[in-house]
């Protein structure tokens, strides 16, 4: 039987950097609540941005748009469990398993339902616009599997070079904006989705090895760059993407954004201490640790059941004021409040698919988070509950195992899968009959295209990851 997320925080060992777990946590809530202040539906169901609506609002996002300390966390954890499991097959199974999973229902889910409102005719007019919208959140998981397939090669340059590869994606980000508005290359600024996010990433590596330590020169740095490039340069205000723009510090990201993301994860780690003092206490990391187990299943829903309190409105008839007028405001609290109940629902009804990986170490009998057998703390963070110890100043040594890249048919397997749920992300689940398609890469991608591709790759990931 499963443990409780509250056995399980008592079981915690001391030696796990709660902190992490908490940025982990903290982000992803962040991002949501955004999500659903950020959406300004009319009357007629057109969906807008607040942020378009009240472009003064729009300096919020330097400290709101926190989904690169995700990424950052995820670059630590990365690097502690390839470390306890040098093999690339099973790496990637192992990191891949909590996040596939649910993410596979939704898209299974989600593709069932858009065909039952396609052969009915349906899917038109606001109901269009949510199976588009919907799949949004895919883009967040495609990243994150690049830098899970991408940590072995970077982790090894990492090792050698330490912030010598970090400033080496920094150095390529730029490249690729000057390439993109000075020489006016079509198509280079998709590399920026590699090469930012992955600097994001490489911080997490020198995190993991303590090798953050300055982290106020960190954050100065991050801020001064970034309001030098949006004052300066062709870079607009606002750190994510607004409808109808003509550049987005978001699609593709640019080194604007990678300067807001250095001066977030100097500020995070200026936070430490007292983030990993807040962390300790029982009662918060029992929250933590029971947010944990369902976040990711959370972060996909989240929009599914924003969209869904504004259907039932429409639905009801229930009064839209204009977005950001008095009585769009005073209806906010309300609108919050039903679209997490309604996430509370679909994660009651779909948690399901993501806690049997959460809880392994539960489930095998092999006692606290993080803990073997013989109740030794592990290094490993292949779920949200599994606890690496504090790192040291120096890189953990390895087990002797493959190299990276052994496995050909994992790698072939995340490939297919991060293409296919990027691609997704963007054509949305509307128009599947007819082969809708949108540009990933330079290349045109239908929605059926993309289900196979991530379907097809999840299960080479598995296959190869049991053998």
């Amino acid at each position: 039987m499963a443990l409780t997320a509250s056995a399980l925080a008592a079981r915690t060992p001391d030696t796990r950097d709660r902190y992490v777990d908490l940025l982990r946590v903290a982000s992803l809530g962040t991002v949501v609540l955004g999500h659903w202040l950020m959406a300004a539906v009319g009357a007629d169901g057109a969906v807008g941005n607040l942020l378009a609506v009240v472009p003064a609002l729009q300096p919020l996002t330097w400290v709101l748009q926190i989904m690169p300390v995700f990424f950052f966390v995820g670059g630590f954890a990365h690097a502690l469990s390839y470390r306890s499991r040098p093999v690339y097959a099973v790496f990637l199974r192992t990191r891949l398993q909590r996040l596939l999973r649910p993410t596979m229902v939704f898209i299974a889910v989600w593709t069932a339902a858009a065909l039952t409102v396609q052969l009915a005719g349906g899917d038109t007019g606001p109901t269009g616009v949510a199976l588009r919208l919907v799949a949004q959140p895919l883009w967040f998981i495609g990243i994150y599997l690049a830098m899970v397939a991408l940590t072995p090669p970077l982790l090894k340059l990492h090792e050698r070079y330490g912030w010598g590869a970090f400033c080496a994606l920094v150095a390529a980000a730029a490249g690729v904006d000057a390439l993109r508005f000075a020489a006016g290359v079509p198509y280079v600024e998709f590399l920026n989705f590699a090469f930012v996010w992955l600097a994001v990433h490489q911080l997490g590596f020198l995190r993991a090895d303590d090798r953050i330590r300055r982290p106020s020169a960190l954050a100065v740095t991050g801020l001064a760059g970034a309001a030098a490039l949006v004052a300066l340069g062709p870079y607009p205000l606002s750190m994510v993407g607004m409808p109808g723009e003509k550049v987005s510090n978001m699609a593709p990201p640019t080194l604007a954004l990678l300067c807001h993301a250095l001066w977030l994860v100097g500020a995070v780690e200026l936070l430490r201490g007292p983030g990993s003092r807040l962390a300790r206490r029982p009662a918060v990391w029992r929250a933590v640790v029971a947010a944990n187990g369902i976040a990711m299943t959370a972060f996909l829903w989240h929009l599914t059941a924003m969209l869904g309190v504004y259907g039932a409105m429409l639905a009801l008839d229930v009064p839209l004021p204009a977005p950001a007028s008095a009585a769009w405001w005073a209806q906010v609290p309300l609108r919050i409040t039903a679209a997490a109940a309604l996430t509370a629902l679909l994660v009651a009804a779909f948690r399901r698919f993501e806690i049997p990986a959460a809880v392994s170490g539960a489930r095998s009998g092999t006692g606290a988070p993080g803990a073997g057998a013989d109740g030794r703390s592990r290094p490993d963070h292949a779920s949200p509950l599994a606890a690496p110890p504090r790192p040291s100043a120096s890189p953990a040594p390895r087990r002797p195992g493959p190299a990276t890249g052994s496995s050909p048919a994992a790698a072939l397997g995340i490939t297919l899968c991060l293409l296919g749920v990027l691609g997704l992300s963007m054509t949305g689940f509307g128009g599947l009959l007819e082969g809708r398609s949108a540009v990933l890469i330079a290349v045109d991608v239908t929605a059926p295209a993309a289900i196979a591709m991530a379907l097809g790759g999840w299960l080479l990931v598995e296959r190869a990851g049991r053998g």
